[in-house]
């Protein structure tokens, strides 16, 4: 053979044998190292010391960023949760985010009549704006969503989903009905009910009883007998337990209650 060519085989493998000893010595790029030059470890730092400043949106935005940037990272479950805990706590703020507006308060206005109009509920115009009672001054600029919000059942992780423009705002976990008696489809939410009595087999069971499997709040189907409420046995939660409708803890009940106005569109899948 020529020694040339010889010599140039023999360069080429020394070659690869030192690129292939030099990348099995370089560490393994894990979710947790770093991503585009920043480490999670950086970036919780400053999720947390904007929470701290009660800078939400911007505590929001990163807490989401450590989930998309990292998403096999071992803490992600966490990182949503402080994600969805920040849109909670923004919804409930007067930081104006998209999906709502300032608004000015006209003579002969009344919380009912601002929410009709925006398609919304008087529950979260008063929480956003830290008004305590229905009495509102004309000229006060308040802050008013009016974004439509939806809710996404899934039975078979007995997760609901609260959503407004395809963002996920909120998970919660829930129990739907056992031999999948919970009906699938798309539904709206025609009737509201805060402690409602629980008419059982012709008897009334009133609010406030342990009996009463409704918990502190109702939230109608368009369809007789089923909708979303509260309950009296949340170690059950998670489960297919109930007679057909979806059940939350009471706190959580309370809290989707304030947020979804009537009218607002529930779909359930398998």
């Amino acid at each position: 053979m020529n020694k040339k060519i010889l010599a140039a085989i023999i360069a080429l493998i020394i070659t690869g044998v030192i690129f292939l000893a030099f990348n099995l010595r370089r560490p393994a790029r894990t979710c947790n190292a770093k991503a585009k030059g920043v480490s999670a470890s950086a970036i919780l730092a400053q999720a947390k010391g904007q929470e701290i400043k009660n800078n939400l949106l911007e505590a929001k935005l990163l807490y989401q960023k450590l989930v998309d940037d990292f998403p096999g990272a071992s803490e992600v479950v966490n990182w949503q949760k402080k994600s969805e805990e920040m849109n909670i706590k923004l919804l409930f703020s007067p930081t104006i985010t998209p999906g709502s507006l300032v608004y000015e308060i006209k003579p002969g206005d009344t919380l009912d009549k601002i929410a009709r109009a925006f398609r919304t509920t008087t529950e979260l115009i008063m929480k956003s704006n830290m008004i305590n009672d229905s009495r509102i001054i004309p000229g006060r600029k308040i802050k008013v969503w009016n974004a439509p919000f939806s809710i996404f059942v899934d039975k078979s992780q007995n997760i609901l989903l609260l959503k407004s423009n395809e963002e996920v705002i909120k998970s919660y976990i829930v129990s739907t009905g056992k031999n999948n008696s919970t009906p699938v489809g798309t539904f709206k939410i025609v009737n509201k009910l805060p402690n409602p009595t629980w008419f059982k087999t012709g008897t009334a069971v009133a609010p406030g009883s342990p009996d009463n499997v409704l918990g502190t709040r109702w939230m109608g189907f368009d369809i007789a007998g089923y909708g979303i409420h509260g309950t009296t046995e949340p170690k059950e939660l998670g489960r297919q337990v109930t007679q057909g409708c979806v059940r939350l803890s009471n706190s959580d009940a309370e809290e989707l209650y304030s947020i979804v106005p009537v009218g607002t569109e529930v779909t359930v899948v398998d």
